[in-house]
């Protein structure tokens, strides 16, 4: 099929040299009008039609808007300011979504998540090529049964101990940056931190999660290493169509998604990287444990949970082999990309808010030993307090879109404005409705978290009575959405917390950071495989920081 494609792709490609614009234009736009009439007339009779803004693109409504901002979040706090805290918004080929920023309506949203709402056909299909269909692709029942399964993997227990792998990585990225500023010409080097904290994640997840060592803080050369540190970092684009254009147009045509476009073909190369190192860690595991080479650890550890549902015969817990390696490839890439991405946006802040740095090495040093997993949880509020403010201001994803499988009632706090001119408190959403989550917009809105919302601000963890009572009405995590919530709540939140706060802890207490241009240096986002933080006018993802020993 992909061969296929890819000799489409080529032909059209070549057709298109002889089409003009303009018969391209009405092609589209016929479409466009066909699916629009369709879509208007079902909503006219089922959903509640809200006030939104205006379609400032012909095809894609606002999404291009979102999708090239360098913060969605604003535009959707703008908009909701406008609008009220539950509107609508035109997307691609004559498309609406609701958009939901009152924290009413995202706990019944929530609440009903992987039942009534559910992965937008696209999103699934990618899932599925990608990643397989492990426990971010499936829904309902099959959701249940492999998050039953997995859970004892992401226990306090099993944390507790793989605690010391985290700082294990840590600790090798600290020797090699001692040696960085041993060889450069002052007390300080110039590191691109983003590509480390890559590493550090990618070595930790390998290790916690598999008991394989990649080896990349050593600078072994493997193939996940290259892809994974490639993503990001390629500037070409189509000569046809724009990387927005064909992830947007290809949420209403999935077909699309398998054009041979350079980040296609990066995203096949990676998930057939993925499954063999899954395939290949499973078999060696199930040799060892065959032999009884596995220690009581081991087996509790995330691969041998996923061995123990795969050889269970309970109908509760059970996962099929092809269900574990599904597993396997969703835990190694959304361990390294989002745990790598909030450490690093952690690293930039420190960098840009000396005081906020200085103050939390104070605590740091005054604790002295290196904190078991028990006290990165309880001993360091202003550990925690800086971890979960970078959580806060940078989530790793800025939204989540699902689609209504079935007609809801969605109720909410803030009575809105219909585009009738009706004022009601709860909106009804037929099935095929599009509903839009923006996590990062509810995170830092001021209406939610109020006048500083957008400041990095550690103490509003500390101080009582500094979480706004809007902010507490959010359900998710510490009052956050970053790690979902409801059924589909990140799994492994907590195993992501302790690992960046330990691999913090290491680092802070030993160098200082600073903006390499100074505190003024302007970052922007890139899509690599999620958004990531670069300097802004630079290519790739690469974020260099001034690091320095601290002699303190």
């Amino acid at each position: 099929m992909y061969i296929m494609l890819a000799r489409l792709y080529d032909e059209f490609r070549v057709a298109n040299r002889s089409v003009t614009v303009l018969d391209a234009a009405a092609v589209i736009v016929g479409i466009w009008a066909l699916r629009a009439t369709v879509l208007a007339a079902r909503r006219k009779f089922k959903t509640t039609r809200l006030r939104g803004p205006p379609r400032t693109h012909l095809i894609y409504g606002v999404s291009k808007d979102l999708f090239k901002s360098s913060s969605t979040g604003s535009l959707f706090e703008q908009w909701a300011k406008e609008y009220g805290p539950v509107y609508e918004v035109p997307t691609t080929l004559g498309g609406n979504k609701i958009v939901l920023c009152d924290p009413k309506a995202v706990g019944h949203y929530y609440a009903r998540e992987t039942w009534t709402y559910l992965l937008l056909p696209s999103t699934r299909r990618f899932m599925e090529r990608n990643f397989g269909n492990g426990i971010q692709t499936v829904q309902g029942e099959a959701h249940k049964r492999q998050r039953k399964s997995l859970t004892p993997a992401f226990s306090h227990a099993t944390i507790r101990n793989i605690t010391p792998i985290f700082f294990h990585s840590a600790y090798k990225a600290r020797a090699a940056w001692e040696s960085l500023i041993d060889a450069s010409s002052d007390d300080s080097a110039i590191i691109e931190v983003q590509n480390w904290m890559n590493h550090i994640s990618l070595d930790t997840i390998g290790l916690a999660a598999f008991s394989h060592d990649f080896g990349s803080l050593d600078g072994k050369p493997a193939s996940v290493t290259k892809i994974f540190d490639t993503f990001g970092s390629f500037s070409k684009r189509s000569k046809i169509i724009s990387d927005a254009d064909l992830i947007l147009l290809a949420q209403v045509f999935p077909i699309l998604s398998y054009l041979p476009t350079p980040r296609n073909r990066m995203l096949q190369e990676m998930q057939e990287i993925m499954e063999d190192i899954s395939k290949s860690l499973l078999e060696r595991t199930k040799n060892e444990k065959e032999k009884g080479a596995l220690d009581g650890k081991e087996e509790k550890s995330i691969i041998g949970v996923l061995i123990k549902a795969n050889d269970t015969d309970s109908s509760e817990l059970h996962l099929t082999r092809e269900e574990v390696v599904a597993q396997m490839r969703i835990i190694l890439a959304a361990g390294y990309e989002t745990t790598s991405t909030t450490l690093t946006w952690l690293l930039i802040e420190l960098a840009r808010n000396p005081g906020i740095q200085s103050k939390l090495r104070e605590e740091l040093l005054a604790f002295g030993v290196d904190p078991t997993y028990d006290q990165l949880n309880s001993a360091l509020p202003y550990l925690d307090a800086v971890v979960h403010e970078t959580l806060r201001l940078h989530p790793p994803l800025t939204e989540f879109t699902r689609v209504a499988g079935e007609d809801d009632i969605i109720p909410i706090s803030e009575p809105v404005y219909t585009k009738s001119g009706d004022l009601v408190d709860r909106i009804a959403v037929a099935s095929g409705t599009k509903v839009c989550i923006p996590t990062a917009c509810i995170n830092r809105s001021t209406a939610i978290w109020g006048a500083d919302a957008k400041a990095f601000l550690p103490e509003r963890w500390l101080e009582s009575g500094a979480i706004p009572k809007a902010a507490q009405e959010v359900q998710g995590y510490r009052h956050l959405l970053t790690f979902a919530d409801g059924p589909r709540i990140c799994l492994g939140r907590g195993f992501a917390v302790a690992e960046i706060k330990a691999v913090l802890s290491v680092l802070v207490k030993d160098f200082v950071f600073e903006m390499r241009d100074g505190p003024g240096t302007q970052i922007e986002i890139a899509l690599g495989m999620i958004l990531r933080p670069k300097v802004a006018g630079e290519d790739g993802t690469r974020i260099p920081l001034r690091v320095s020993r601290y002699g303190g």
